[in-house]
């Protein structure tokens, strides 16, 4: 029935496809009126169009056709290229905040030039975001003369570029950046300790290049800047030893099926979850081996408390040692540890894994173990591209995502048609019972078609699988070329020749290359008769043809492989050879149904089978679910870190871009010691209880504040807690005031530069509870309890302690800092971006460290020297023992700091 009405009315898309077609018309009308204006015409048309958007109630369709005209009139004039309609239509689509599935060869990045110049000409800044830093810098040339010919400035964002670069790129009209560069700006700039160091421009309109990849790939990865922690790397190599005594655990055992003797080992892997856990044996030993090796105590157990820190390291040592693999997950470079992205098979400079995995891959590689990293600012892509006022996406694989797309970032796809009808052949999957059966057919396939001079794609999913292709052909002596993590340097060289008769090119996942494979090769390396004679023998051995060793976790993945051929309208082929010992269908087909192809199949011949067929997409759509399903969670968490960030990053653009917040500071000193003075003289209480002395005490110890409230009350019984409270808040503002009167307007920058350097310590705090947090929160299930609930409320509970400790912290360095001079606030004016001025939590800084701080050559930054405190300084989430001589606690020492001040409580 819903064939039958999509056949009369035609689809949702094709009604939507008909609607834009009116918007092309229109453009298509105005296309030879402008094919006669002079090219000054154009430099000044953006002002003409800005003032009709404006008069037609800022409609942007009613200078959509004019724009996308002039820019199509441009790229005819400076590049010789014209936008088909069916680019027309793309355009159309990113312009009003969609996602366009647009096929390979279909000209993205020329399609991007019509609603970036549309958008820049009403005022918005757009960015165009790429997957990778060369492909930022190629589209932004090329495109540079169509932009430049409209009168716009193009701008190239990279992680190269020194501040005063970035600053001047993100203010042209134009800027092509990658999303980890525009992610990392974003956190940096809300890092920044002056107006002056803030480099991004607003978020207006962006349009994400390989829409899938960046929005849903990648979406599971938050972008964190950090900074290096204390934790020890020796215990990553105490406890890398006990691995070889531990052995693996094949199944669980249940209640009808117990295990038996031999099948009991150390530890499961779960590799759907893809998760290790020690079991109660393997507990058992590595609590006995950690006992020998002094790592622990008789008394305590591994799961202990005290020992939670250590679970963590060995967690981290399983995982790295039994889920991650040498030239699948990772490969060692120069020393180094380097992830492999699953997606496009490029090596991931730079990034990280977390939770101490990335040291514990280290330590088995016998590599250099880096420090762990604490975090210092965090985000995901999720939430950092929905920021943008307006945003669209290209790819050619959406619409499987379509579902996805819509719920997380409320975005349509719209499938664009081709320019020109494809043609490609699109065959079965050919499965075999084996994987030495399927390579050796995949190779049989690759001589037969190597004597028809066609070229050759081999698709596969890892560097270890393309390496074992590679050793097959090397076998039968067939001549090939390889692109993946390890010859990355080799890409432009390698795609320029895949299209080369009778090529035969290994690449794991080629999406996100960016590049079109050329039948008959690269034209520009090539005589053009060479080329001609080339690209003739391609297209009559029926174009590129791709074949794939094993299918994807995500369909769309397999769609972008299939996808590099077959492009304007050129011929192409595309196969799958599987085998059911692939990950893929060994771990999502059942046994019985395994059982049952082991019996259909013959030897070393495929299986054809619909309930095959039919399994593998079922497998493939449970993957899909299981990952949306994870990036949903996390960004339902990530969601109430979020609005946090959002507090935090608002208070920090204020302090910055504010001259004087010295209202704020008195509206902090005056609750401060109202809070203060009523731990000692409580409200609504009498005489015998207020601790008047106590109260003197605490404040000339904390905050240098001489009082003399005692005598005060001794002098005159009729004071009231509220009369106390007034004085001690009057005499804080006389002294604050004396104190900064001599710095004059120096003493705003100071009370600015100490107010972001405490919420930065804070924050930076708040982060690594909260990762803690989310770490653990997971087990309050096992109690009844919603753990996102629970994250919910403990988070706002921390959140809301936080922004007190950061007031109370702000106000006691005010009035405790020491300085002879006004030098230590010269050396903020000359390096604002020193966070180290003011250290953690500081008790004094004396004139000699101050002095420290700003070294005459701002190039040479010195080391801080430490603070010496006459009594030991307790981190806010140390466990302290405190005692009122009848009870004893042990809560955290931020807890506990009240009950101490009080003078009833005191550490033991």
């Amino acid at each position: 029935m819903l064939n039958l009405f999509s056949n009369i009315f035609g689809s949702s898309n094709d009604r939507i496809i008909k609607r834009m077609m009116v918007h092309v018309s229109a453009a298509n009308d105005l296309e030879e009126e402008l094919s006669k204006k002079p090219d000054l015409y154009f430099k000044n048309l953006k002002d003409e169009l800005n003032n009709i958007y404006k008069e037609k109630d800022e409609d942007i369709f009613s200078i959509l056709p004019l724009a996308f005209a002039a820019v199509r009139e441009a790229s005819k004039r400076t590049l010789g290229l014209r936008h088909f309609d069916s680019q027309m239509l793309g355009g159309i689509s990113l312009a009003e905040g969609n996602i366009a599935e647009m096929k390979t060869g279909e000209g993205k990045t020329l399609v991007a030039t019509l609603p970036t110049y549309l958008n820049s000409v009403i005022g918005n800044k757009a960015i165009l975001v790429t997957v990778n830093d060369y492909l930022a810098k190629r589209d932004a040339e090329w495109m540079r003369p169509i932009y430049e010919f409209l009168g716009l400035t193009v701008g190239i964002v990279n992680s190269n570029q020194i501040i005063q670069e970035k600053i001047r790129s993100y203010k042209c009209d134009v800027i092509y950046a990658t999303n980890n560069e525009l992610g990392f700006d974003y956190l940096r700039d809300n890092m920044a300790h002056s107006v002056q160091e803030r480099v991004q421009c607003s978020l207006d309109f962006a349009i994400v290049d390989e829409v899938d990849s960046i929005l849903i790939d990648e979406a599971r990865t938050p972008l964190i800047i950090s900074g290096p922690s204390s934790e020890s790397s020796d215990l990553y190599r105490k406890i890398r030893k006990f691995i070889p005594k531990l052995s693996k655990q094949l199944r669980e055992g249940t209640e009808e099926d117990p295990l038996l003797d031999e099948e009991r080992g150390h530890y499961l892997i779960d590799e759907k979850n893809r998760s290790v856990e020690l079991t109660d044996d393997g507990y058992i030993l590595v609590e006995e081996l950690m006992e020998e090796s002094e790592m622990l105590s008789d008394s305590e157990g591994l799961y202990s408390v005290s020992n939670l820190q250590i679970m963590k390291f060995v967690q981290a040592t399983l995982r790295a040692n039994f889920l991650f693999q040498k030239n699948v997950h990772y490969l060692v470079r120069n020393n180094e540890v380097l992830l492999i992205d699953e997606h496009t098979g490029r090596t991931m400079s730079g990034r990280r894994m977390s939770e101490g995995v990335h040291q514990a891959l280290e330590c088995k590689e016998n590599v250099p173990i880096q420090r762990e990293s604490q975090t210092l600012a965090s985000t995901t892509f999720q939430n950092f591209f929905r920021l943008f006022s307006n945003l669209s996406g290209m790819t050619g694989t959406a619409d499987t995502e379509a579902v996805e797309f819509n719920q997380i970032y409320g975005l349509d796809v719209i499938i664009i048609p081709t320019n020109v009808p494809m043609i490609r052949n699109d065959h079965n999957d050919l499965v075999f019972l084996t994987n030495k059966a399927k390579y050796k057919a995949l190779v049989d396939e690759i001589e037969s078609l190597r004597e028809n001079h066609a070229p050759i794609l081999v698709g596969t999913v890892s560097v270890e699988s393309s390496e074992e292709v590679s050793e097959f052909l090397k076998a039968k002596k067939i001549p090939h070329q390889i692109l993946n993590a390890k010859h990355h340097e080799k890409e432009a060289e390698v795609i320029a020749n895949a299209g080369k008769p009778g090529m035969v090119t290994i690449a794991t996942n080629m999406a996100g290359r960016g590049t079109d494979i050329v039948l008959g090769g690269k034209k520009e390396d090539q005589e053009e008769a060479e080329w001609s004679k080339n690209n003739e023998m391609v297209l009559n051995s029926g174009g590129l043809h791709i074949l794939g060793t094993e299918r994807h976790e995500s369909r769309r993945i397999d769609n972008q492989l299939r996808g590099r051929s077959g492009r304007q309208g050129d011929p192409g082929y595309s196969r799958f050879f599987l085998s059911l010992e692939d990950d893929l269908l060994r771990l999502f087909i059942s046994d019985n149904r395994r059982g049952l192809f082991e019996r259909i199949g013959m030897g070393d011949d495929h299986i054809e089978h619909k309930m095959l067929s039919r399994g593998i997409e079922n497998a493939q759509k449970r993957i899909e679910s299981r990952n949306f399903d994870a990036r949903k969670n996390l960004l339902e968490y990530d969601d109430v870190s979020n609005d946090q960030r959002q507090a935090i990053y608002s208070l920090r653009n204020q302090l910055l871009e504010e001259d004087d917040i010295s209202k704020t500071i008195t509206e902090m000193i005056t609750l401060e010691f109202k809070r203060v003075t009523s731990l000692y003289v409580p409200p609504e209480s009498i005489e015998s209880q207020w601790k008047a002395k106590d109260l003197e005490d605490f404040l000339t110890e904390s905050y240098k504040l001489e009082t003399n409230i005692a005598s005060s009350i001794d002098n005159d019984k009729t004071l009231i807690p509220e009369t106390i409270t007034n004085l001690v808040v009057e005499k804080a503002h006389k002294i604050y005031v004396e104190k900064y009167e001599s710095l004059k307007e120096n003493r705003l920058l100071l009370e600015k530069q100490i107010m972001l350097q405490v919420l930065d310590v804070h924050w930076k705090e708040h982060l690594a509870e909260i990762d803690h947090l989310r770490g653990s929160v997971g087990l309050r299930a096992y109690a009844q309890k919603n753990p996102k609930n629970e994250f919910k409320q403990e988070a706002y509970s921390m959140f809301e302690s936080m922004l007190d400790e950061i007031d109370s912290e702000t106000v006691r360095i005010l009035f405790v800092i020491e300085f002879a001079s006004e030098k230590i606030v010269e050396g903020l004016k000359k390096d604002s971006s020193n966070q180290e001025v003011v250290l953690e939590k500081p008790e004094v800084i004396t004139e000699e460290l101050q002095t420290n701080q700003s070294p005459s050559n701002p190039e040479e930054k010195q080391s801080p020297r430490n603070i010496i405190r006459d009594e030991p300084k307790y981190g806010r989430n140390e466990i302290v023992e405190i005692t009122n001589g009848q009870e004893t606690k042990e809560l955290k020492y931020k807890k506990a700091q009240s009950m101490i001040e009080s003078g009833e409580w005191k550490i033991i």
